[in-house]
């Protein structure tokens, strides 16, 4: 049994009222609401501060969760959840970004599988890199991990970078082996939540603004495994969110 939880603030700098912006004939939120719902999850809870996502997300069924307006990120908005309502130390819950309505509901459900399988902390996924682009790409985060598949370190640079099979033509599309994606879906035991989310923010989270390398310098495991499938686009930007909404009309079609 595990939990969703999905954090949705109104205020973006580029794209204002995010969550509740249209998708393909829904709100955002509602898509990425119910790829929750199909994943399985026991509980799925919307976890907002603002009026307007409450009413929303309750005119399309959703639990709500009304969270403080100060949290700095989406997991102290789930760890302020988790308090509220009291679960277990042990019990798994799952961050769902509000901006995922491409997350397919198999990775949702895999990412929990994960953590109960392995007794993790903190479990997350990974997929290959297939191009140099990507690979140099900062808003491309890489992941490295250990023979057991715990994380080493997350980075915004090219990592592996192989001394002696590294490309040399940077400009080029062919594939790199070796690297892979981290994708940001995150299983946690509610007592690492809790534990996470009391840390001070450390010095390499600071310089890679990567929230993941607060529990590695802090020793807290993360297990990463392969994605079974991989994930859509999430929506940052206007053009994002056209491209999203012509996939998510596409499958929509009806086969021939």
């Amino acid at each position: 049994m595990f939990r969703v939880v999905i954090p949705a603030r109104y205020a973006s700098t580029r794209l204002p009222g995010k969550p509740l912006l249209q998708v393909a004939g829904k709100p955002m939120l509602q898509w990425v609401h119910d790829a929750a719902l199909k994943a399985g999850a026991a509980e799925v809870i919307v976890a907002t501060d603002d009026e307007r996502i409450v009413a929303r997300a309750r005119e399309f069924g959703a639990q709500v969760a009304l969270t403080a307006a100060a949290h700095e990120s989406g997991t102290d908005r789930i760890a302020e959840v988790v308090r509220q309502r009291g679960w277990n130390e042990n019990a798994v819950v799952v961050n769902l970004q509000a901006d995922e309505p491409l997350m397919p509901p198999a990775l949702v459900a895999q990412v929990a599988q994960v953590a109960q399988q392995h007794d993790a902390a903190i479990a997350t996924l990974a997929s290959p890199i297939e191009n140099i682009a990507a690979l140099l790409d900062p808003h491309c985060v890489k992941v490295v991990t250990d023979a057991n598949g715990c994380a080493l370190y997350f980075s915004r640079a090219p990592i592996p970078w192989g001394r002696d099979t590294a490309p040399t033509d940077l400009a080029s599309q062919s594939s790199y082996v070796g690297a892979r994606r981290h994708i940001g879906l995150y299983a946690y035991t509610v007592g690492a939540l809790k534990r996470l989310t009391a840390l001070p923010v450390g010095r390499l989270e600071q310089l890679e603004k990567l929230e993941q390398l607060r529990a590695l310098e802090h020793g807290i495991q993360i297990r990463v495994a392969d994605a079974v499938v991989e994930p859509g686009p999430d929506i940052n930007t206007p053009q994002d969110l056209v491209r999203v909404a012509q996939i998510l009309e596409r499958l929509r079609e009806p086969t021939k």
